[in-house]
Order: C-alpha cells, then structure tokens, then sequence
C-alpha cells in the first residue's frame, strides 16, 4: 500500500465531483458521492452513490459516518446541513468558506475587511428603494446568494434596465457594484492543506453570456501584473488557512490595477487545464491539499488552450476525436444536452497560439 488509504465523501456529483473522484481513487482512496441525481457523472468513477438531496440531513449523516473527510465540489451545498455533520467527520475546506462563498455580501465583506484586496465599489440593495432612480453609470446587480453563469444579475446600462433591476430585487436581496471597464479577466487556482499554499500559473478567461467560453494559460500579461495578482490571491488563501483548492477571479485594467471579482470554494472551470498542461492538476492538489499532506508546486508544462463544450456544441463536438487526435476531449457523461450547460471541454496543448485559434474557428463550433 503506498498511500494510507481514506474515505473521501464529496458532496455534490457533477463534472467537478467527477473529476476529483478520478484524483482520489488513482492515489488509491474511496469515494463516496452524494448527490440527488443516480446518474450524475461522478456517479460512474465512485465506490458508492448515496443519492439524496444536499439539505438531507439523515443523508449527510449516513455519509459522514462512512467518511474519513467530506469535501463539496460546488457552493450551493447546504451549510446548515454541514453543521449537522461537523462533529462526526473532518470537513477540511470548513464551512466558513462554504458561507462566506455562499453570500456575496459576507465575501465582499471578507475580501474588503480581512484579506484587505480591492474589489469594486458595492452597495446592499434590499429593496427596490435602496435602487438608483435613474442609471447615471453602468452597474451590475447580482442577487446575494444562488446566481452563477449569469443568472440572477442585471446589467443596469439606461432606465430601462432598472424594471428588471426592481424585479430582481423583490425576490432576493442583492449587491449593486459598480461596473469595472477591464483589460481581461484572469483567475489563479491556489491549493493548501490547511497550512501551506502553492499556486497554478495564471489564466486569462473569455465570457460568452457570462458563460466561461476559454481560457488561456499563461495569461498574457507583465511578470509585474502576474507577481501583484499572485500577491492578491495568496492574501486571501492565506487568511483562509486554505484547505482544498480555491479559484480567485479577478478583473484587471488597463492601468494595471486589479480586482477581486469572487472566489470559488473549489476546483474552478478555469483550471481545468492543469489536467493536461501541469504535472499536478487541480483536482490531484484538492485531494491532497483536504487531507493534510504535503503539496508540490505544480509546475506548467506545456502551454494550453481550453474551451467549454455545451448543450449547443455537443453535436458538433462528437468529431473532434477523429479530426483532431491531439486535442484532449472530455465528456462529463450527461444524459441530457440543453444549451449552455455544460457537457465537457477539450484542452489543446499549443505553442503557437495563432495557429491553434485558427484550428478552433475551422471547426466551427464555438
């Protein structure tokens, strides 16, 4: 036995609980999934599949009991649920991560008032009044806690916007920030084990609909940008005693400034590269990180290209196997394909980034 084997419990089983089960059980450990769909992805590459909402506490238990750590591949987990379960099993990441992610006002607080980084100006909405009577700037409302991929936020550009905005707002509290004019997007995936932190190289992300479309690694920027984004994200991990993986996303200007958009709690879609173009991968650093053992510092073996596969590319995608071998094509193993969910992505290993945009545009499915 070369590793002292554990039972990992993940909660959740899509494509990132799918991910860090392969990671856990190719160092040889067990994987217990809980997620409420019998054919989630991670479904396929775990021992046992609890299925059950993720607010059951009798669930949670039942895992708990069975588990050595409980980690959560996304962050609509429950956290009252994990209160439940907190003095049965180790819950390495903590739940406090889990809440302050949950809620953009606890993590623009955070971000603002312990880790000390920038983020853009912001102001609690929790009614329609607290709304501006006329948009005299381009601002972006996000409801509180549930949105992702764009959901749950208005883009407030003209006075039209503000009856969507008086909407949105009926339903949910909210946050208005101010809307950042950014030169790119980058996000860093850190790694700890609750003690010790180490970082992935840098990746510049596109947007389609507010849907993660590729990602670029490296980014493009100054190794003077790269050392002050670095300093930013090992600031928050480290006042996190981070345990597990974190993705940190960030806006950066013109003017070389940077801000902190919002964390993620976990493997992050960004850093679905590492698989391929580092000699460690997110998911492999998660596993180790939530289990206290020593991390190496991964190391960017091959420059990469990396594009999200969804509901309206899948049919396209299909050939990418036989036309371009050399691509690596994932497929998360959902049975059902809709527009703009995600069903894999394929990362290309490049050199000559000109060449390989061109390959993508031939195929034309993005």
């Amino acid at each position: 036995m070369l590793n002292k084997r554990k039972t990992i419990g993940i909660i959740g089983g899509g494509q990132l609980g799918q991910m860090m089960a392969i990671s856990a059980q190719y160092m040889g450990h067990r994987v217990i999934t809980l997620d409420p769909n019998p054919d989630c992805p991670a479904s396929k590459v775990s021992d046992k599949l609890v299925v059950a909402n993720y607010d059951n506490v009798d669930a949670l238990l039942q895992l708990a009991y069975a588990c050595d750590v409980i980690t959560y591949e996304f962050e609509n987990v429950d956290a009252q649920g994990l209160h439940q379960i907190e003095t049965c099993v180790a819950i390495p990441q903590g739940i406090r991560l889990l809440e302050i992610t949950q809620n953009r006002r606890f993590e623009k607080t955070f971000l603002m008032e312990e880790a000390k980084v920038a983020i853009a100006p912001w102001q609690l909405i929790t009614n329609s009044a607290d709304l501006p009577n006329q948009v005299l700037r381009k601002q972006v409302l996000k409801t509180v806690a549930g949105g992702y991929d764009g959901h749950g936020q208005v883009v407030l550009s003209s006075d039209e916007d503000l009856h969507a905005a008086r909407d949105l707002v009926a339903h949910s509290e909210c946050v208005l920030e101010d809307f950042i004019s950014f030169d790119r997007e980058i996000s860093i995936i850190l790694s700890g084990n609750g003690k010790d932190v180490v970082a992935f190289p840098i990746a510049e992300n596109d947007h389609i609909d507010n849907i993660l479309h590729q990602t670029i690694t490296p980014a493009r920027v100054s190794n003077e940008i790269a050392k002050k984004a670095y300093q930013v994200a090992l600031a928050i991990a480290r006042e996190l005693k981070l345990a597990g993986t974190l993705c940190v996303e960030m806006f950066l200007t013109k003017s070389g400034t940077i801000y902190v958009n919002e964390l993620a709690p976990r493997p992050h879609n960004s850093g679905h590269y590492t698989i391929e173009a580092c000699d460690f991968s997110q998911f492999d650093l998660h596993i180790k990180g939530i289990l206290g053992q020593k991390l190496p510092q991964p190391v960017l073996l091959k420059p990469a290209v990396m594009l999200n596969i969804l509901g309206q590319h899948f049919e396209g995608a299909k050939d990418l196997l036989i036309s371009h071998p050399d691509w690596h094509v994932h497929d998360y193993g959902k049975l059902d394909s809709k527009p703009n969910r995600k069903m894999g992505h394929v990362t290309i290993l490049t050199e000559d980034l000109d060449s390989t945009f061109q390959e993508i545009e031939a195929t034309q499915i993005w």
